[in-house]
């Protein structure tokens, strides 16, 4: 099946962020990082060498944690953390054949390292990917394969209104007098966002080096959060978080 007939079974959003790039030389291919079939099918159609993996896909569930699902809470992990190391997997033949030129780029975020409410289930997706991301960099480093954790702050994208849309709030929830405060979490990282495309140019200069740092962290609010969670004393960020998003409004 070729890109034109892929193109036509995508959602509109999906079919305007994957022309640009078919537009520029690309080329573009259907795949769900949730199917095993699908990676292995999608991914090994052809045997070249592979000298760059970008593990992007990704969501944020956002909600209260006593508010989620379990099977809201399995599909976040198996999307932002099962997902990455799958497609790492299959496609670990043909990042063996370039090296010792091949590097995986894991894209985690800054809510992996600071924690913020209702965000719990992608703040700790995201948490776990750097773990996993840390222990592939050591145990492929022998096959001289690079791993770079990758942390953006806020991007300008279309996360927000994603998030906005997956938000658990249940009827007869304890946090609806600040249902307001968890509708703004997840638009939170598009607040003073920086454009995507001055955060692509910076992560591909980095990891077109020869010997990319095994961490890479750009974009609004990115040090700042992981500087706070340094510097702050536990009790103070956790009551600086709290009335942030309303929580303090809560206590009876």
């Amino acid at each position: 099946m070729n890109f034109s007939d892929r193109l036509r079974g995508a959602d509109d959003g999906q079919s305007e962020r994957l022309q640009s790039p078919v537009d520029a030389g690309a080329r573009a291919m259907a795949l769900d990082v949730n199917d095993v079939a699908s990676i292995a099918a999608t991914l090994q159609a052809e045997g070249l060498p592979l000298h760059l993996l970008v593990n992007n896909a990704g969501y944020g569930q956002f909600g209260a944690l006593m508010d989620l699902s379990p099977q809201a809470l399995r599909q976040q992990l198996d999307t932002n953390v099962v997902a990455p190391v799958a497609v790492t997997q299959a496609l670990l033949p043909r990042l063996r054949a370039a090296a010792p030129q091949a590097c995986v780029a894991h894209i985690g975020s800054v809510s992996g390292v600071t924690a913020t409410p209702f965000a719990g289930a992608y703040c700790a997706s995201k948490a776990a990917l750097h773990a996993l991301a840390d222990a592939m960099r050591m145990e492929l480093a022998p096959f001289g394969i690079r791993v770079v954790t990758v942390q953006p702050g806020g991007i300008v994208s279309g996360f927000g209104d994603a998030g906005g849309e997956r938000v658990q709030l249940p009827e007869g929830s304890l946090y609806a007098p600040v249902a307001k405060a968890v509708l703004r979490r997840a638009q939170a990282s598009q607040k003073g966002a920086t454009p995507v495309a001055d955060f692509v140019r910076g992560l591909a200069d980095h990891l077109e080096q020869p010997s990319p740092g095994p961490l890479y962290r750009a974009g609004a609010n990115s040090a700042k959060l992981v500087w706070l969670k340094r510097l702050l004393p536990t009790a103070t960020l956790d009551a600086k978080l709290s009335a942030l998003f309303g929580l303090d409004r809560l206590r009876s």
